[in-house]
C-alpha cells in the first residue's frame, strides 16, 4: 500500500510548484492510475514519492518511508523510462548483474526473461532493442528483487497496442497477487481501461480521486457510436427529430460511415433508423474524449467478423421485398432492435472493449465482457495477445489482500489467470510473472564484488582499453629504445621523460573512472540518473576490482614491452634492473594509485571525464606543488623511522619488515608518491562527505 501525504515540490523562481499538496492512496491488490495532461505534475509526484527530487511531504510504502527501508529495491520496483543499462551489455548479462546486486540467485535472470517473453533476445544488446522490448526488459528488471510495489511513469507511452496490452496485463497480474501498482498516464481511456482507481491531477493539484467506474461515468464524455452506410441521411433525421422534440443533440461525423451522437441514446437512434428503413452496422454506448485521430477507423475494424452469410442474405432479401427485417437471435449478442442490423465491435485493445476511435465503451459496474461472434461472453482482455486480469470495477480484483492470502496466491495461482463466465472455465494466463523468491541470500561482502565483476566483464570496454594500452606501450618502448638515452626502468614501462604518466597508468585511471562513470551514465542500480547508491561496500568492491585490473595491466605492460624489446634489439635491453623490487613496488603503486584516483574522482564528480582529469592532474598540478613544499628548509624527513620504532617497541621487525616499511616511506617521500597519497586522501574525504550529505538529505 502507498500513502502519499502533502507532496509539494520546491517552487521554481517565480513559478508555482509543479506539485502542490498532493495526497492519495494506492491500495494493495489494485491498480491505481495517476492521470493528467503533460505538465500536470505526474512525473514530479512520482519522483517526490521515490525521494528522487527535493520537496516536502511524506510517502509511506506499507507504513515506512523509502529511506527507512533497508533494501528499497525489494519493496519498490521502478520503471521511469528506458532501461538504464549500458547499450553494449547483453539482456541476460544485464539481468544477471542486477541479480548479483540484489542478492538473489542467478537463475532469477532466466525466470524473468521467460516471464517477459525475452528468451530469444537473451544475447541481444540493450542498444538494439525496440521500444516495446525495452519496456518489457525494464519491467523485468524491476521484478528481479520480487518487490511488493510497482511504480511506473507512463509505461505504455509510444508503444504498440500489443506491447501496451502485455505491459498492462503484467501490471494487472502483479496486482492480482496482492501487490500494489501505481502508473501515470496522460490518456484517460488508458486509465479507464486498465486501472481500478484513478487519481486526476491538474496543474499540480488533485481534482478527482475516483473509482474507475465512477471516473468513466463522470470524467469521460459519453456518446453513442453509430456506423451505417447511410450516415449523412441518419444524421439529418436525428437532428431533425431532436429539433422537433426540442432536445439538445449533437451529431458529429467521424469520417466514412461513422457518427458520434451526443445527448441521445441507443434506443432513440435505433427507433429512428427503424422508422426510416436505415441499415445500421453498429450502435453502442461509448465514453471517452475526442482526441486526435478519433475519427480514424483502424484496419482491424474493417476486418471485424460479422454475422453469418445466411443472416446477411435473409436481411437483404427482406429489405428488397419490403418486408420487416426479421429479428436476430439473442445468442448473437447484439442489441435486440427489430429492424436494426446491430453488432458489437470486437475488443481491439487489451483490458477493454474499444471502438474505432479508441474510446472505451461504458459498462455498468461488474466484470467487463466482450461478445465473440459465437455468442459466448469472454473477458474484454481476451484478444490476440491480450493480457488476462480483472478489469476496473470487477469483482475479480480484491480491494485488499492480507499477507497469508497473498502468499498462498503467489505460490499456487498462475499470474494473470482469471475466470471467464463461470468458475469451471479458467483460461490459460496470457501474462505470467516470475515465481516469488523463497530464499534470499544472507548479506555478504561478496555481493557488491560479484556485481562489480559482472559489470566490468559484461562489456568490452575494459578489454579494448587494455589492448590499446599494450599496443601503445610496445610501440613507445621500441621508439624510445631506438632513440636511446632512456633509463632501463622507464624503457620497460614505456614512459618518456616528456610525458607526465605512462600509457599503463593512464589506462588504469581510465578504467577506474569508468567504474563509477558508467554508473551515472547508465545507472543500472538506480531509478534515475545521478542517484547511484553511495554504499561503502560498493566503493570497496570498485576499489578492489580496479586495483586488480591495474596490477594485471601493469604486469602485462612490462612483460609485453620486455618481449618486444628482446625481439627487436636483443636481450641486452630486456634485462631486469638491479633494484627491481623497489622499482616494481613504485610502478605498481603508481598504476594502482591512478586507478583509485579515477574511481574516487568519478564518484565525487559523477563523470568519467572528471575522473580521468583528476588522474592527469596529479603529475601536472599536484606534483609541482608537493615538490615546492617538500624541498623547503623547515620540512623534516622520516629517515630512520623503522629504527626508531624498533627502539621504542624493543622488538625486531618480522621477516625483515623494516626494509619494506623503509621502501614504502621512501616512495611516499618522493614527489609523485606524496602527490598521489595526498590526492587519494583528498578524494576519499570528498567522497565520504558527499555520501554523508546525501544521507542527511
Amino acid at each position: 500500500m502507498i500513502q502519499a501525504f502533502g507532496l509539494t515540490s520546491n517552487p521554481r523562481k517565480e513559478l508555482p510548484p509543479a506539485v502542490d499538496d498532493v495526497s492519495f492512496e494506492a491500495r494493495a491488490g489494485r491498480v491505481t492510475a495517476l492521470l493528467g495532461v503533460s505538465g500536470a505534475g505526474k512525473t514530479t509526484a512520482l519522483r517526490l514519492m521515490l525521494e528522487l527530487q527535493r520537496g516536502r511531504g511524506l510517502t509511506y510504502f506499507r507504513g515506512r518511508p523509502l529511506h527507512r527501508i533497508a533494501h528499497p529495491a525489494r519493496e519498490v520496483g521502478v520503471l521511469l523510462g528506458d532501461v538504464p543499462g549500458h547499450p553494449a551489455r547483453t539482456v541476460r548479462g544485464h539481468l544477471r548483474m542486477l541479480c548479483a546486486a540484489a542478492g538473489v540467485p542467478v537463475r532469477r535472470a532466466d525466470e524473468v526473461l521467460e516471464s517477459a517473453g525475452l528468451e530469444s533476445l537473451r544475447d541481444e544488446r540493450l542498444g538494439a532493442l525496440s521500444r516495446g522490448m525495452d519496456r518489457r526488459l525494464g519491467l523485468a528488471c524491476a521484478l528481479v528483487p520480487d518487490p511488493h510495489t510497482l511504480v511506473c511513469d507512463d509505461p505504455a507511452g509510444a508503444l504498440s497496442a500489443q506491447d501496451a496490452r502485455w505491459l498492462h496485463g503484467a501490471l494487472r497480474a502483479h496486482a492480482a497477487q496482492g501487490g500494489t501498482v501505481l502508473f501515470s498516464t496522460a490518456d484517460p481511456k488508458e486509465a479507464a481501461r486498465n486501472a481500478d482507481h484513478v487519481v486526476t491531477l491538474e496543474k499540480g493539484r488533485i481534482v478527482a480521486d475516483q473509482e474507475a467506474v465512477e471516473f468513466s461515468r463522470t470524467r469521460l464524455r459519453p456518446r453513442v457510436a453509430v456506423r451505417t452506410p447511410h450516415a449523412a441521411r441518419l444524421a439529418a433525421l436525428v437532428t431533425k427529430e431532436a429539433r422537433t422534440a426540442r432536445r439538445s443533440v449533437e451529431v458529429v461525423p467521424e469520417g466514412g460511415n461513422r457518427l458520434a451522437v451526443y445527448g441521445s441514446t441507443c434506443a432513440d437512434i435505433g427507433e429512428t433508423a427503424f422508422r426510416n428503413g436505415i441499415l445500421v452496422h453498429q450502435l453502442a454506448d461509448e465514453v471517452g474524449d475526442m482526441g486526435p485521430g478519433a475519427g480514424a477507423v483502424p484496419a482491424a475494424r474493417n476486418q471485424e467478423r460479422g454475422e453469418a452469410d445466411g443472416d446477411r442474405a435473409q436481411v437483404a432479401g427482406a429489405q428488397a421485398a419490403g418486408a420487416p427485417i426479421p429479428p436476430r437471435p439473442a445468442s448473437s449478442g447484439a442489441p435486440q432492435h427489430p429492424q436494426a442490423d446491430l453488432r458489437q465491435a470486437p475488443a481491439t485493445e487489451g483490458g477493454a472493449d474499444t471502438t474505432a476511435s479508441g474510446t472505451v465503451r461504458h459498462r455498468t459496474p461488474g466484470p467487463r465482457r466482450a461478445l465473440a461472434p459465437d455468442g459466448v461472453a469472454h473477458s474484454a482482455a481476451e484478444g490476440p495477445g491480450a493480457a488476462e486480469g480483472p478489469g476496473p470495477g470487477s469483482g475479480d480484483a480484491p480491494d485488499a489482500l492480507d499477507a497469508s492470502d497473498a502468499s498462498r496466491q503467489r505460490a499456487s495461482r498462475p499470474f494473470g489467470a482469471r475466470l471467464s463466465g463461470s468458475a469451471s472455465a479458467v483460461r490459460a494466463a496470457a501474462v505470467t510473472l516470475p515465481p516469488p523468491i523463497s530464499v534470499r541470500s544472507a548479506p555478504s561482502p561478496l555481493r557488491p564484488l560479484r556485481y562489480e565483476l559482472r559489470r566490468a566483464l559484461g562489456v568490452g570496454t575494459g578489454f579494448v582499453v587494455g589492448a590499446v594500452v599494450l599496443l601503445v606501450s610496445a610501440v613507445t618502448a621500441v621508439i624510445l629504445a631506438r632513440i636511446g638515452h632512456t633509463p632501463q626502468a622507464r624503457l620497460l614501462a614505456a614512459w618518456p621523460q616528456q610525458v607526465p604518466l605512462p600509457p599503463a597508468a593512464l589506462g588504469a585511471g581510465l578504467l577506474g573512472a569508468l567504474a563509477f562513470g558508467d554508473e551515472f551514465r547508465h545507472p543500472a542500480l538506480a531509478a534515475d540518473r545521478g542517484t547511484v547508491p553511495r554504499r561503502m561496500g560498493l566503493l570497496t568492491a570498485k576499489l578492489v576490482v580496479s586495483a586488480a585490473t591495474a596490477l594485471l595491466l601493469a604486469a602485462l605492460t612490462v612483460g609485453c614491452d620486455t618481449e618486444v624489446l628482446r625481439l627487436f634489439y636483443g636481450s641486452e635491453l630486456a634485462q631486469a634492473p638491479a633494484d627491481w623490487p623497489a622499482l616494481s613496488a613504485g610502478w605498481l603503486g603508481l598504476v594502482v594509485g591512478c586507478a583509485w584516483s579515477g574511481v574516487l574522482a568519478a564518484g565525487v564528480f559523477r563523470s568519467t571525464s572528471a575522473g580521468l582529469a583528476a588522474v592527469v592532474a596529479v603529475p601536472v598540478v599536484v606534483v609541482p606543488l608537493v615538490q615546492k613544499v617538500w624541498q623547503g628548509p623547515s620540512v623534516r624527513t622520516a629517515a630512520g623511522f623503522p629504527m626508531r620504532v624498533r627502539e621504542i617497541l624493543l622488538t625486531q621487525w618480522p621477516f625483515g619488515g623494516e626494509r619494506y616499511v623503509a621502501e614504502a616511506l621512501r616512495l611516499v617521500a618522493q614527489p609523485v608518491g606524496g602527490a598521489m597519497t595526498l590526492s587519494l586522501t583528498t578524494l576519499l574525504c570528498a567522497y565520504l562527505l558527499t555520501t554523508l550529505r546525501s544521507r542527511v538529505r
